[in-house]
């Protein structure tokens, strides 16, 4: 299983850099996967995103539809984009420590 370094910690990681187990995610390795994904630093938007994101796969088990997020979080597409240049579904759910979404997030 790979594993990715950072800062002080290390992840179990999948072949596309996501979180093998959520259950490990917390707040300090989210700062540090926001690195790796242009999406730091994390301000009060970004952490809503995240944390609806977390919220929703806590309790349906999968990451939520892109427009349910927009709905949700109130934030447009574009702002979304802004705050995780590589998506929803690649940047804001590897920060969240969610698993890679295999549907449209």
């Amino acid at each position: 299983m790979p594993k990715l370094a950072l800062g002080e910690m290390e992840i179990e990681v999948d072949e596309n850099g996501f979180m093998k187990n959520p259950d490990e995610w917390n707040q300090a390795i989210a700062e540090e996967l926001a690195k790796t994904e242009n999406a730091h630093p994390m301000n009060e938007d970004a952490w809503k995103i995240v944390n609806y994101l977390r919220e929703y796969y806590l309790d349906k088990g999968v990451a939520p539809p892109i427009r349910m997020l927009v709905k949700q979080t109130g934030l447009k597409l574009k702002d979304i984009y802004q705050l995780f240049p590589n998506g929803p579904g690649r940047g804001a759910c590897k920060v969240a420590g969610l698993p890679r979404p295999t549907g449209c997030v």
